[in-house]
């Protein structure tokens, strides 16, 4: 599933030319392209889909998505590694388990 997702804007710099963010989605933190909100600040909540900010978010919008996202664990399927979710549904064990033996 590929969710659009809030997320709070850390820092931004100019890379060649393409206007970048840090952004913290609850805990999990991606670089972002800010070329459809040019005008987005540090501080600010933009909801964030396959790497692009799209839309400008007020805080407590941003925060009660968040909550919502990681109760239902839905943040951990769109962010977490592709590879240990399916390891774990196969019932193997963790691979950070399997490198420390």
């Amino acid at each position: 599933m590929c969710l659009a997702v809030p997320g709070r804007v850390l820092d931004i710099e100019d890379r060649d030319g393409t206007r970048m963010a840090t952004v913290d989605f609850g805990g999990v933190v991606k670089e972002v392209c800010l070329e459809y909100l040019p005008d987005l600040r540090v501080g600010e909540y933009a909801i964030v889909h396959v790497g692009f900010a799209l839309q400008r978010l007020d805080e407590e919008s941003a925060k009660q998505t968040l909550e919502l996202f990681a109760e239902l664990g839905m943040l951990q399927e769109e962010f977490g590694d592709a590879w240990e979710m399916a390891a774990a549904e196969a019932g193997a064990e963790p691979v950070e388990e399997v490198r420390n033996q």
